[in-house]
């Protein structure tokens, strides 16, 4: 190779070299380490997020303090600025954290950075997470609960209000004498529950006696009358906890057990919050963010304070037997009261499912049958003789009345069992069905808040039950709860359909039940009127116009018998039942407490 080539060769390695120079690539920018520190804050990376800082594991550890402090569901970061100056650079972000029952907290933060080996890293401190989180410090989430709203009647009055439950709870294993110690708290909180003995307290115990055992519930009234005689009992302790109580301890409480346990998540609202930075010792030192707390709005209910506790006022009247009131509203449908004495609690809700042969009160249904079948008006003389017998069974009156030969309406209204036996024979097998599903006996209910049955009337092919069932003995079975939806379809025209909580699900019917002709419907209040006026329940003359119908039905072997009592009175329908009650007289007096004490108006 002569010289002029070597040169040659020079330049064109000289181009080469430049041309190759040119194309490498550019220097690393700091919005790059930026976005992969940002990416791994949404992720929860806390090894990336590490990896982008001067100090690797103090950073991961920060991160991952505080999405275990915070849990949120998702971070969303927004690189919004950087700005470089030589080897150092800002970069500014919004950073969304959106947390547990849909909080959310936003602000805005700067990274600090620098170059390090060609690239750049970010300069770590608590402050990169947010700018007021301090070295050795940390974020928690501090929550507040709302206060739990109230229950309310239809007119504003509290029925469930939050309040404290004190707990006398004995442990066998503090007490000593256990004996000795359950003869105390007997004796002092036997008035308050009659069902805590000596006795009963020493089985609970002994049946677990390594758990401490629950004595009672008290509300504070109670309890501070009875704290001078138990507080300082061995091995008794009183824990407290919420609960929503009704206004005495004897309101309706079956019922309001299970408007609680209905509406209780409704109650509680929606829980105040606040993020802070917590120093090293525990103590909060700054607030970040914070929410409000929000309280749930107050549950309605249909029922009215004032007939309720007439109506249990009634019912406690009523020692060693079941005793239920159920109070509708004709015009709408909705639950006024529903009242049971002790014993009746004891069962559950019977006043709203209980089924129990219905007695003669079924003769509201086995008149309107026989009045649209064309088998008789309310004039039609009628025989009543003080039996009669229907195939092979004998059917009296009671103690055997007679009253000959009477228009309908009288046979009604002195309940004879004769008369409306025989008028059952005349109808089809599926009449008094029919008939009773009119008036709601046999629809079902689906209702917010509480389980209801109204009752089974099948229909009877065989002559003789047909006629057992004429007079509500037979296969006829029906809830207070169902009777007083019959009694309200006579008031109303048509059948309502019941509701208790406002607002809530509207209430579902299987088998809606169709109307009954008015003529039919004028007929029924006819009798059901003289029922008051000359009839059976002529004690209830004098508290305003008042319809009705008496029964007494026999059950288990014919010795003892339910008393009923089924009525309305202006918008107010009703049914009360004494279970072995005897006489009707027994239902119709706690019916007449019932309507002597209800508020004016």
């Amino acid at each position: 190779m002569n010289r002029r080539q070597r040169i040659l060769v020079l330049v064109v390695a000289a181009v080469v070299g430049t041309s190759l120079a040119s194309c490498s690539a550019a220097p690393p920018t700091p919005d790059g380490t930026a976005n992969t520190f940002l990416a791994a804050l949404s992720s929860g990376d806390a090894t990336a997020l590490g990896a982008t800082t001067d100090a690797p594991d103090a950073a991961s550890a920060a991160l991952t303090a505080a999405r275990t402090a915070l849990e949120p569901t998702t971070v969303a970061t927004t690189l919004s600025q950087v700005q470089t100056t030589g080897d150092t650079a800002t970069v500014l972000f919004d950073a969304t954290w959106t947390l547990p029952q849909d909080r959310v907290w936003t602000y805005s933060g700067s990274l600090p950075m620098a170059r390090s080996g060609g690239g750049w890293q970010v300069r770590w401190s608590p402050a990169d997470l947010h700018p007021q989180l301090a070295v050795n410090q940390t974020l928690a989430l501090r929550t507040k609960d709302a206060p739990t709203a109230a229950v309310l009647d239809r007119n504003g009055t509290p029925v469930l209000t939050p309040a404290a439950l004190i707990q006398v709870t004995l442990d066998p294993a503090k007490a000593g004498d256990v004996v000795a110690v359950a003869g105390a708290l007997a004796a002092a909180l036997g008035p308050v529950d009659a069902s805590i003995t000596q006795q009963a307290i020493v089985d609970a115990v002994a049946a677990a006696p390594a758990k401490p055992y629950v004595v009672a519930r008290l509300r504070d009234v109670d309890y501070q009358g009875v704290k001078p005689a138990i507080y300082d009992l061995p091995g008794v302790t009183f824990p407290t906890r919420a609960a929503l109580l009704t206004p005495s301890r004897t309101f309706a409480p079956a019922l309001m057990s299970q408007v609680r346990q209905t509406v209780q998540d409704e109650l509680d609202g929606k829980a105040g919050w606040t993020i802070v930075t917590v120093g090293p010792t525990g103590a909060d030192v700054a607030t970040l963010a914070q929410g409000a707390a929000q309280p749930a709005p107050s549950v309605s209910l249909t029922l009215d304070s004032g007939i309720q506790t007439a109506a249990q006022d009634a019912v406690n009247a009523v020692a060693g037997k079941q005793a239920m009131v159920v109070v509708l509203q004709p015009s709408t449908g909705d639950v006024l009261a529903v009242a049971q004495n002790p014993e009746a609690d004891g069962q559950g809700t019977p006043a709203l499912n209980g089924l129990y042969p219905p007695g003669s009160t079924f003769k509201i249904v086995t008149a309107s049958a026989a009045l649209q079948a064309g088998v008789t008006t309310i004039d039609t003389p009628v025989d009543c003789p003080g039996t009669t017998v229907i195939g092979p069974r004998r059917i009296p009156n009671y103690d055997e009345f007679a009253l000959g030969t009477v228009p309908l309406s009288l046979a009604f209204a002195k309940s004879c069992n004769t008369t409306f036996a025989q008028l059952a024979t005349q109808l089809g097998a599926s009449g008094l069905t029919d008939a009773a599903l009119q008036l709601g006996l046999g629809a079902d209910y689906a209702v917010d808040g509480i389980t209801t049955v109204t009752g089974t009337v099948p229909p009877a092919q065989d002559t003789v039950k047909r006629a057992e069932d004429g007079f509500g003995q037979g296969d006829v079975v029906a809830s207070p709860f169902g009777m007083a939806l019959a009694a309200a379809t006579v008031a109303n025209g048509a059948t309502p359909v019941p509701t208790l909580i406002r607002g809530s699900t509207a209430t579902t019917v299987t088998r809606p039940p169709p109307a009954v002709p008015r003529p039919v419907l004028d007929g029924v209040r006819t009798m059901m009127r003289d029922v008051v006026t000359e009839g059976t329940a002529t004690s209830l003359r004098g508290l305003g116009e008042v319809y009705g119908k008496t029964g007494e039905a026999q059950f288990g072997d014919g010795t003892q018998s339910h008393a009923w009592f089924v009525g309305y009175r202006g918008d107010l329908a009703f049914a009360t039942l004494v279970v072995d009650g005897g006489s009707s007289t027994n239902a119709v007096a706690v019916t007449k407490q019932l309507l002597t004490a209800l508020p004016a108006g």
